[in-house]
């Protein structure tokens, strides 16, 4: 896919939104030196041509629920289908084809062990087109999840980054209540959705609409993502390394993994390796490059493998499937003061 002509400011905005996605145009304007009605039209533009979409995510990792990273090989002809139909449930996230078509990446997070059962145990065993199944759950998170990769690209300034930045690192115990899932399922569908627009959907008081988001967002249960084309952005090369590093390396390994621009995910993983990670690059030869170099200069690993994606099909959310169903932002509201 080529890239878009996307400037300095197209840039900032999406970092701005991966700092704070609920801020307002009107405060990431002021920041940038545009208007609102700037940021607006750029957010549009964005949208449309980047698939940019900004959700309410469940943090499992801070909430304590089991995640999975999925490796299914499957019959060539039956491998986008499959992905197709993986990427319609709401439990599946960053799916993607690899090694030429033939196998499928899925990360799954099962709301219940019913859902993890079902997906693991039932359904995926039984499809005659899926010949292997790996299946490797996520341990300990390096980095990805709140943590925006677009952050590595420092599109903004020091001093922009510091005005935009969200608030500080999650604390208290993370829970989602039953009364919090029509607020949790409304900024899944949009995580930019208004004060009154969540009043609605939740039934709830404006007030204790704002309490309850603060509690979630501020214990880290609920995060606020911002999904996008990479490659619309001239980062066209996705690769999975599933890397084996010595169990006493593990941990140091990671988190020098974490400091890489090149890395957008890394994870501690039970299952045939124990580290996976994502590496997103403008193209094979600098994939290559990173592979040949930094990384493969590392000490700790003792074995990797790479797969190299083909196509995304799901990230936050499903590519082939429908877009929000608000619109685009009109210009004329742009200068409201926002979701916040």
């Amino acid at each position: 896919m080529k890239p878009v002509n996307f400037d300095d400011l197209d840039r900032k905005l999406v970092h701005a939104l991966e700092l704070d996605s609920r801020a307002s145009f009107s405060r990431i304007g002021g920041v940038l030196g545009v208007s609102d009605r700037t940021v607006a039209r750029r957010f549009n533009r964005l949208r449309a041509e980047a698939g940019l979409r900004v959700v309410g995510m469940r943090d499992g990792m801070r909430l304590g629920e089991d995640q999975w990273i999925l490796r299914l090989r499957c019959a060539p002809a039956a491998a986008e289908p499959i992905a197709d139909a993986l990427a319609q449930r709401p439990d599946t996230a960053y799916i993607g084809l690899g090694s030429g078509g033939t196998e499928i990446i899925c990360l799954t997070r099962p709301r219940t062990p019913a859902d993890q059962d079902d997906l693991l145990l039932g359904r995926l065993p039984r499809t005659p087109s899926i010949v292997q199944i790996h299946a490797q759950q996520l341990l300990h998170r390096f980095y990805g999840g709140p943590a925006g990769w677009f952050n590595k690209r420092g599109a903004l300034a020091p001093a922009e980054a510091a005005a935009l930045r969200g608030p500080s690192a999650p604390n208290g115990p993370a829970r989602i209540a039953p009364d919090d899932e029509a607020l949790v399922a409304a900024l899944e569908h949009d995580g930019r959705a208004t004060y009154p627009e969540l009043r609605k959907a939740t039934g709830f008081s404006e007030f204790t609409v704002k309490r309850r988001l603060r509690e979630l967002l501020g214990s880290g249960a609920l995060y606020i993502d911002v999904d996008y084309d990479p490659g619309r952005f001239g980062y066209g090369v996705t690769a999975l390394l599933w890397i084996t590093a010595a169990p006493g390396e593990l941990d140091r390994l990671g988190r020098t993994l974490a400091t890489h621009r090149e890395i957008c995910f890394a994870c501690a993983t039970g299952g045939p390796s124990n580290l996976v990670a994502a590496a997103t690059t403008p193209d094979i030869p600098s994939l290559y490059a990173y592979l040949s170099g930094r990384l493969g200069r590392l000490s700790g690993m003792e074995r990797m493998e790479t797969t190299t994606m083909l196509r995304m099909v799901k990230q936050l959310t499903h590519r082939g499937g429908p877009r929000e169903a608000a619109g685009p932002v009109r210009i004329r509201e742009a200068a409201r003061t926002g979701p916040r």
